[in-house]
């Protein structure tokens, strides 16, 4: 169990040493993984940014993933998708609803115009359950032709991990548990993080706290 976000930040800083001074950008998962990705951008002097993206949910379960879509545009329908009878033009239709939505969010955190055509992008996540969000991140980074992808996590169910794995060039998780109910089990403190948090440790330049939770 970590005790908070910084901690689990800071034993993955320790695991991505190597990418220190290597011009790399860190793109953390609004909003629990911007404190964390805040942290290790500034213990690898590299870029950091948010990568915005956003589920594309079934009619009647706001909770089951169909899909996702990126800021970029990009759409990436889950291989479950057409086993549930869902149609294209229903995912078409909700990811332009959520395309909207992010485009808002993107204004409001005041993120400028994304390029990851051949830089390595190391994402960060707080914890991976189904893995839906964070594989829409992983699609939304790889659209854009980086040089590599490294996904790092505190910790991740053993599906998720496995599926994501095939999709990164790096797939670092400090814990695969046996079995996993939901992320907050593995940490002490797990405090939501707000928008204006969000917004606070993408504009400013110095290091973040070692108390944030």
């Amino acid at each position: 169990m970590f005790n908070n976000r910084t901690v689990a930040a800071e034993l993955l800083l320790e695991k991505l040493k190597k990418f220190k001074d290597k011009n790399v950008i860190v793109a953390g998962i609004p909003r629990g993984a911007i404190p964390m990705a805040k942290i290790i951008a500034d213990g690898l002097n590299a870029e950091l940014t948010a990568v915005l993206v956003h589920k594309i949910t079934a009619p009647d379960n706001q909770e089951f993933a169909m899909g996702c879509v990126g800021l970029s545009g990009h759409i990436h329908f889950l291989s479950h998708a057409g086993r549930y009878g869902i149609s294209k033009s229903f995912l078409q239709d909700s990811a332009n609803e959520e395309l909207k939505v992010l485009k808002s969010r993107k204004d409001r955190y005041g993120i400028s115009e994304q390029n990851f055509k051949g830089k390595t992008v190391i994402i960060v996540d707080d914890g991976i359950a189904t893995g839906a969000t964070t594989m829409c991140a992983v699609h939304e980074i790889r659209s854009q032709s980086p040089k590599e992808i490294i996904l790092a996590t505190p910790v991740s169910s053993s599906e998720a991990a496995q599926e994501l794995t095939s999709l990164v060039d790096e797939f670092i998780s400090l814990y695969i548990p046996p079995v996993m109910f939901s992320i907050g089990e593995f940490y002490q403190h797990f405090a939501q993080v707000s928008d204006a948090e969000v917004i606070s440790i993408l504009h400013r330049p110095e290091k973040i706290s070692e108390n944030h939770p």
